[in-house]
């Protein structure tokens, strides 16, 4: 060895000497961060103040600062929406100082930006939901559906398969994949968006692309109590991507059978150094083509939204959701059959409409703007407005006769003679149509003690107007008595009629047959009293509603307070079980026969359920019984022809059942989601003569169980290679008319799975649907037409798709 060579090893070991010696005088900072419920807070920042010195928690909650010169410190912690927490540390040479920390009081801020590593499930509901109690512990059957749930199933809409993940929620009628139309405990669900109800018409709103939302809560029950009025059966609330405070951003391209190409993008950062000013903008563009010829719905959606942070308890949020589909005429996916025949009849990809006909197109509008106010730890105060437009130009499908038979109609253009066996004479309509709703809410949550009673207390006032117009008033028959259209040797040229030539052009409110209008205000209050340290949990609320509405010229107001009772008890930290009685007040759209007035809908529901988290909450099991009676209930008149115009008044029906849920991590890596429902739901009063005491609700199934397993393995060299197995079970399916027909729906099977793969930032998901290539359908007998209808779902197909996240 050269002396050269001595010196550098001599001055390397000199330096590691160094080096060691400052090391071993060195302190190290370590901690948890935990939320109400000892639930870890993850993506929180924390700093030593004045100094380089800053860590993030991971999913544990845990943080941890290494090289820490010894000195006292401040120790501050960060996160968008919540106030900054401080205090002191003496950092020791060659100690660990532990410091941990609790964010109980704000919490329910938290939520925004608290990204969990529990795929399935959220142990919290929205904000928009008004509520600051845990889900374990409301006295309401409350179902979650996550953003990861929606991700792995490769879900792209609200109708596009997110109710396997929900107990007892069916969709008898698909309405393709424009208007969800969600049935729950018996009757069709209020859709939500932010805590808004979305509902002006029967048919709408468009159902959302899953790129703008983050997750999806499904209320059992009529919370509409707080969300504005609501039906006694329960709503969908579909939550909207916020800003996080987190820079990041992900690129999606998906692909899959029948023409099914889809790109999707989500950036989220700030756009300032502070932080006070954030952003987050969705957008998607979608390509979809159908099993059925002629058909496809193709989608475009931005979603921009921005926050800022005034100071630490005031926070504006402006956003802006649009969303706009080009796809066939509405009700192309229906395919109809003689009486005779019954059901499914036809092949899986037969379709009548025909070629030529113009697309119809949906504009749907929405903008936001909340304002959040803290006065202090315990009391918050939040006031928010929207706007929502639908704009809707196009043509809906319906045959006007069925054959085999005799066409016997009146003069003026309805074609008499007689039709053979598979010969129908298909119409289009007009169906132009807009909507506009003006929705306003200020409420306040607070937090207070009397002695050893707690209090959360809860109280608003909601505002709206709601209108809806539609042009149904145009009909055009593609076919002739002469030269009809045949199912069994189908002609898609130029129709025998030719194609409709209707008028677009005259404004809409001058063609509009059918207008409908509501106006509502709203006050209520709420207090959730705690016993005995809040294990014990009572909840007493009223709420008062002035509804005023018309319908098709006939205008009406009317009022009511409906006062909602809820005892909850927490046997253990992780297991609670709950009482509940609620009413619900809703007012109704429609035109009956006889000239009588529309009333609103009224209707109660007692419930009682257990819930328990298990494993430290990683998964979660509950299970309640139900009993709902509603009264004044509208529905469609079979007997009044396609434009479903009249409608008649049931009377009164009950609807009863059993809801089981789980979702959760069952062990790392492995993640459940199954739930199974029973429904009955009979007439008890009549005011029909045709529907008889006892008779069977249509809309809904008796037996609903759903499961989705996924499991991804967290080692070894095919780390991060997943897999998934799924299944939907229908059984005592009910059309969704009174006209039963001879032949019932059969029992409903569907089988999915998956392959995923996640490496660093990518990942690649792969799913095939209808793996047992099923024949599966739903559909309704037709009295008017002496027909049955039916609509198909795709044979197997399969969807592919990279994510991209930087």
């Amino acid at each position: 060895m050269n002396i050269m060579t001595l010196k550098k090893v001599l001055l390397c070991l000199v330096l590691l000497s160094s080096l060691s010696m400052m090391s071993q005088e060195l302190g190290k900072v370590t901690g948890k961060i935990s939320l109400n419920g000892n639930a870890p807070a993850e993506n929180i920042s924390v700093v030593l103040k004045g100094t380089k010195y800053v860590a993030v928690t991971n999913e544990h909650g845990q943080y941890e600062i290494k090289n820490v010169k010894p000195a006292t410190y401040t120790v501050i912690i960060r996160a968008v929406g919540i106030h900054k927490v401080e205090d002191q540390i003496v950092v020791t040479a060659k100690q660990t100082t532990i410091k941990n920390f609790t964010l109980s009081e704000s919490q329910e801020d938290l939520d925004e930006v608290v990204i969990t590593k529990n795929k399935y499930k959220q142990d919290k509901p929205s904000l928009s939901l008004r509520l600051q109690t845990p889900v374990l512990e409301i006295p309401q059957n409350i179902q979650i559906v996550s953003g990861q749930t929606l991700k792995d199933q490769q879900i792209t809409s609200m109708s596009d398969g997110v109710i396997r993940n929900v107990s007892g929620a069916v969709r008898l009628e698909h309405w393709g994949d424009l208007y969800t139309n969600i049935t729950m405990r018996g009757s069709q669900i209020q859709a939500f968006r932010n805590g808004f109800n979305v509902v002006s018409s029967f048919w709408g709103p468009l159902t959302e692309d899953m790129s703008f939302v983050d997750h999806i809560e499904f209320v059992k029950g009529p919370a509409g109590f707080m969300l504005s009025s609501g039906d006694p059966s329960g709503l969908y609330n579909v939550v909207t991507k916020k800003p996080t405070g987190i820079t990041k951003g992900e690129v999606s391209v998906l692909g899959g059978s029948y023409d099914f190409y889809r790109v999707s993008i989500d950036l989220d950062g700030k756009l300032d150094k502070k932080g006070k000013l954030l952003y987050r903008f969705n957008g998607a563009a979608q390509n979809k083509g159908s099993h059925r010829a002629f058909e496809h719905n193709n989608r475009y959606v931005i979603a921009p939204v921005i926050s800022y942070q005034i100071d630490d308890k005031t926070k504006i949020t402006a956003e802006y959701n649009f969303q706009y589909a080009n796809m066939t005429e509405v009700g192309s996916y229906y395919v109809f059959g003689p009486k005779s025949e019954g059901y499914a009849t036809l092949p899986v990809g037969f379709t009548m409409t025909q070629p030529g006909l113009p697309d119809t197109n949906i504009q749907d509008h929405s903008g936001y703007l909340m304002f959040e106010h803290k006065f202090d730890d315990n009391w918050k105060l939040t006031a928010q407005t929207s706007y929502f437009k639908y704009i809707q130009q196009g043509y809906s499908s319906w045959p006007g006769v069925v054959g085999p038979g005799p066409v016997d109609r009146d003069f003026n253009g309805v074609p008499e003679g007689n039709l053979e066996k598979g010969e129908i004479i298909r119409n289009v309509g007009i169906w132009d149509a807009e909507s506009n709703m003006y929705l306003g809410q200020i409420f306040l949550n607070g937090k207070f003690t009397t002695g050893s009673i707690t209090h959360k207390v809860l109280g608003g006032v909601d505002l709206g107007n709601k209108d809806y117009m539609a042009d149904w008033g145009q009909s055009h028959d593609l076919d002739t008595v002469d030269n009809p259209f045949n199912v069994y040797n189908p002609n898609y040229g130029t129709p025998s009629n030719g194609l409709p030539a209707f008028d677009h052009t005259t404004p809409l409110s001058v063609r509009a047959g059918g207008k409908m209008n509501s106006s509502y205000a709203a006050g209520y209050v709420q207090d959730e009293l705690g016993f005995f340290e809040n294990k014990l949990r009572l909840t007493l609320a009223g709420r008062y509603t002035w509804i005023s509405q018309t319908s098709w010229g006939e205008t009406q107001a009317d009022s009511h307070i409906t006062p909602r009772v809820g005892v909850s008890f927490s046997v253990t930290d992780d297991l609670a079980v709950y009482g509940l009685y609620d009413q619900a007040f809703l007012p109704q759209s429609g035109i009956i026969k006889n000239g009588d007035k529309v009333k609103p809908l009224t209707g109660n529901n007692i419930e009682f359920g257990i819930k328990k988290d298990w494993f430290d909450g990683a998964w979660n099991t509950s299970a309640s019984i139900y009993r709902i009676v509603k009264e004044n209930e509208l529905t469609a008149d079979p007997t009044n022809g396609p434009n479903d115009i009249y409608k008649i008044v049931l009377g009164e029906k009950r609807a009863q059942g059993v809801e089981f849920d789980v979702r959760g991590k069952l062990l790392d890596g492995l993640n459940l989601i199954a739930n199974y429902a029973f429904t009955e739901s009979v007439v008890t009063s009549s005011a029909i003569s045709t529907i008889s005491v006892g008779s069977v609700v249509p809309g809904y199934a008796k037996h609903t169980a759903n499961a989705w397993l996924n499991y991804s393995l967290q080692s070894g060299k095919l780390k991060g290679l997943g897999a998934s197995i799924g299944g939907t079970f229908l059984a005592g399916r009910q059309t969704d008319t009174w006209s039963a027909g001879a032949e019932k729906l059969p029992n409903y099977f569907k089988l999915d799975g998956g392959l995923s793969y996640e490496t660093g930032k990518i990942k690649i998901t792969a799913n095939v649907f209808n793996i047992l290539d099923k024949y599966l359908y739903s559909g309704s007998y037709y009295e008017w037409l002496n027909a049955y209808y039916w609509q198909t779902e795709a044979p197997r197909n399969f969807r592919v798709g990279v994510t991209y996240k930087f």
